[in-house]
């Protein structure tokens, strides 16, 4: 449970419809083999002690009294296993019969959660046998030692790991305008278990998953559903077992339909409570809930879901050139409003040839387009200095010829050595005030070329240089649009190749594919032999690496001990652990020390969740220590709470 992993089990047992006893011995051979995988959490389907197609069996009080007592060998044989156990059973209270959730622990009872909506339409005929449960807890003898609440409005709490609250609902529960889930999550439930026994039909599938999707979302929840399959009467319906855990609005592991057997994956408990804290519109409340404490052996988790090591990047190619394409409508949509509102004539851009100008160059055409304004009023300025190469100045010409926009050419060498001149600098000495006087240079450039065009200097700088403070203060720092501030480097890439790929032009798409195999480079420092020779990922480190490093500080909430663990399983073949720690040690010292310069950033378009403007998605002080999050990653201790 380390970082706040639970390991939680989906369980698709196989059933017997009315054989209790051949059902216990199933149900017990899946429990141990998800309690030998670790598994912490394990839910079962709907009425699985009994099948949940007994049908008017369910009148018969020998299968209920062969139910009850089944149940309380199950919670015998299960003393010695370290889980919360989710298991379906009808359960008779007052004349009345209840499907119900049981809920185990340890080889205790903990409780019973009845399901709440009985469907009575089209093949489902519930009301005939079962009544609707209650919300607040009633107490329900089994036998003469043991007595069990049931209702709706149980709470059940880990008592070594604070965050960790569960909750049930069963099945039709999900699927109506209210579900249970709804006020367990108020209550605290970060884990919402369902039972379920829902048939299949053509199409449900999809309906199904997303149903389960959408609430893990609106909930801020983990989602275990696991649903009845084989074994289960097929006299009018077939039940597929289709087994699913999600988490917010992500599915983490999803079973093959008419399968059986156990789902697994881990549920970030601690990202969920984050999320929560964050959302100011989730909304919490006590209600009528009472709490029921379970212990779990507090151990390390071993993480078998998928880490993402591109996770501003869609997987799929439908999927990324879709956002791709919204992000780039965005963008354009975003400098348009501010074009037109300030009555600009033109906007100004400064071409190196490199990936950010390029794509700002590539918004900013797409929003006179969407202007009607001539092409021919975008100014796109090269700035030849000591570091441009031949690759990059011819790129950015025919770029901007390609394009139709209008070409000026402003080299920069001989006013920055008059720069120097003035403030007594040797041209020979390459540091940061021979880089960032060329920056400073260019900027100066570009904001006098909008004075006397009437336009707007549009920003080049993206997400990742932000995080890292990688800009020149009132250098490539400063414009008066920033289309790139909240995309991120490597997102940049298939901005650019999706506008190449669907450009239409062969010769444009030829000149942004040779942009796309430069190397980044501020290109501040002279080549060498005609090449570049200051390679930005050679001095901050690998973009893949910040970009990850960064989504999961400000999206995740993650302190650097937990993103260095996942950041090793996501780059495993990429990076050896010395190389990530390394990087991930300059990361948070930048993020921390570089605020600054957020502080004061010029307007722009958010694009995605995670952004950096300091009116919008973070506000933290500039000079805020980084020393607890170093604390954190170093000690093994504290990363381990």
């Amino acid at each position: 449970m380390k970082d706040g992993y639970i390991k939680v089990a989906a369980v698709t047992p196989q059933v017997t419809v009315a054989d209790v006893k051949e059902n216990t011995k199933e149900i017990l051979k899946v429990i141990r083999e998800a309690a030998v995988q670790k598994a912490k959490i394990i839910v079962l389907p709907e009425l699985c002690i009994t099948g949940y197609t007994c049908q008017d069996l369910f009148l018969q009080e020998i299968l209920h009294r062969e139910a009850k007592d089944a149940l309380i060998e199950i919670s015998n044989q299960t003393k010695g296993i370290d889980a919360l156990i989710f298991l379906g059973i009808p359960l008779e209270y007052h004349g009345k019969l209840y499907n119900t959730a049981a809920v185990l622990n340890q080889g205790k009872i903990l409780g019973f959660v009845p399901k709440r909506y009985i469907p009575n339409y089209n093949e489902f005929y519930e009301v005939r046998h079962f009544t609707k449960g209650m919300e607040e807890p009633v107490y329900v003898r089994l036998n003469q030692e043991i007595t069990v609440p049931m209702g709706m409005n149980l709470l059940f709490c880990c008592e070594e790991v604070s965050e960790l609250k569960v909750a049930a609902e069963i099945c039709e529960d999900l699927w109506t305008m209210q579900p249970p889930s709804i006020a367990h999550a108020q209550a605290g439930a970060v884990l919402i278990a369902n039972l379920s026994a829902s048939d299949e039909v053509t199409g449900k599938e999809a309906y199904r998953r997303e149903l389960v999707k959408g609430q893990s979302a609106r909930l801020l929840c983990g989602y275990i559903y696991a649903s009845a399959g084989e074994g289960e009467s097929t006299q009018d319906v077939v039940y597929s077992g289709h087994d699913l855990i999600a988490e917010n609005g992500v599915v983490l592991a999803e079973s093959e339909r008419f399968t059986k057997g156990i789902l697994y994956s881990e549920i970030d408990v601690k990202k969920l409570i984050s999320e929560r804290r964050r959302m100011s519109t989730f909304e919490t409340t006590n209600g009528n809930y009472q709490e029921i404490y379970f212990s779990l052996e507090k151990e390390e988790t071993k993480l078998t879901r998928y880490i993402d090591p591109m996770p501003f990047v869609p997987g799929s190619k439908e999927d990324r050139e879709k956002r791709c394409e919204e992000i780039l409508l965005i963008q354009a949509h975003g400098l348009k409003k501010r074009l037109a509102h300030t009555h600009a004539k033109s906007a100004v851009v400064g071409i190196s040839g490199g990936l950010d100008s390029t794509l700002a160059l590539l918004v900013t055409v797409k929003a006179f387009d969407l202007l009607g304004i001539p092409r021919e009023q975008i100014a796109a300025v090269t700035m030849p200095g000591f570091g441009t190469t031949d690759r990059t100045y011819d790129n950015a010409v025919h770029l901007i010829r390609e394009l139709g926009a209008e070409f000026i050419e402003v080299p920069i060498a001989d006013a920055v050595r008059l720069h120097f001149r003035d403030i007594g600098h040797e041209e020979n000495i390459h540091d940061v005030t021979y880089e960032n006087s060329q920056a400073r240079e260019r900027t100066q450039i570009l904001m006098d070329i909008a004075n006397k065009k009437g336009g707007l200097v549009i920003g080049t700088g993206d997400l990742s240089e932000l995080a890292l403070g990688w800009a020149t203060y009132n250098g490539d720092h400063m414009s008066m649009y920033a289309v790139n501030a909240s995309v991120p480097k490597t997102l940049v890439r298939h901005l650019v190749r999706y506008y190449a790929d669907t450009s239409g032009s062969d010769k444009l798409a030829a000149v942004l594919y040779d942009v796309l195999d430069t190397p980044v480079s501020p290109e501040l420092l002279p080549p060498e032999d005609g090449k570049i020779s200051q390679k930005t990922e050679d001095i901050v480190g690998p973009y893949e690496l910040h970009d990850f490093f960064l989504y999961h500080m400000l999206r995740s909430g993650y302190s650097p001990a937990k993103i260095y663990r996942i950041a090793k399983i996501a780059f495993a073949d990429v990076y050896d652990e010395e190389t990530i720690l390394k990087w991930l040690k300059i990361f948070t010292r930048r993020f921390f020390a570089q605020h600054f310069k957020r502080s004061c950033l010029p307007d722009g378009p958010k694009v995605g969740t995670v952004a950096v403007s300091p009116r919008g998605d973070l506000r933290m002080p500039s000079d805020a220590s980084a020393q607890l999050w170093f604390c954190l990653l170093y000690t093994s201790d504290a990363a381990d709470e």
